[in-house]
């Protein structure tokens, strides 16, 4: 039996390739050979560790959705100023890199598979939860420190996200009246609506 340190990395391989193969073609087109083809490893080892493709995915999603996380949490402590904070964690959403791009799509195939799934339901609440926890901290942060208007953290959270999503979901179908640099603007535009940027500093580097 492989060692856990091969185990671990194998495991985090085959992930990691599922979310490549579910962000190019789709959960629908998936199969258990493309991750295997992609990780390049057998189908046989693949199921050694997830028995069926819908659990496999599950983990992908899990891991997507941890990958997300870890390449933020640097971000969060980067700024102390938390209006420089709320515009980093912003902009690290917009989906303009080849990495953030892949994470969309994995969350977009989420989001079709968990109409139908209660199990991915929980997953998306999870998630959801989380991200709606460390955007609502930066916005509390800013009202003690007297930066932020004085309204419901959770409630400007939540507009934030939805707007995000939406706007992340057109740029990634090449709406032409949606580009990336149209969701910035837009994205701009409604932090200086939802917060009090007295004497704003510039956008962070």
């Amino acid at each position: 039996m492989p060692r856990p340190s091969v185990e671990a990395a194998r495991k985090e391989q085959i992930l990691a390739a599922a979310c490549d193969v579910v962000s190019e073609i789709g959960f629908k087109s998936l199969r258990v050979a493309d991750v295997a083809g992609r990780a390049g490893t057998s189908t046989g080892t693949v199921h050694y560790y997830f028995a069926t493709k819908t659990e496999l995915m599950r983990a992908a999603f899990e891991w997507n959705f941890a990958r997300s996380l870890d390449r933020r949490r640097d971000l969060l402590q980067e700024h102390e100023d938390p209006r420089l904070r709320l515009r980093a964690f912003v902009e690290s959403y917009l989906p303009g890199d080849p990495e953030t791009v892949r994470a969309w799509h994995v969350w977009a195939e989420l989001w079709v598979e968990a109409l139908h799934d209660p199990e991915l339901q929980e997953l998306n609440e999870q998630v959801y939860g989380e991200w709606r926890r460390l955007m609502a901290g930066i916005i509390r942060d800013g009202q003690v420190a007297g930066l932020f208007r004085d309204e419901d953290p959770v409630l400007v959270a939540n507009a934030l996200i939805g707007m995000i999503d939406g706007l992340a979901l057109q740029v990634l179908l090449g709406s032409r009246s949606m580009t990336l640099e149209r969701m910035r603007a837009v994205c701009e535009q409604a932090l200086r609506a939802f917060t009090e940027f007295l004497q704003s500093p510039g956008p962070p580097d």
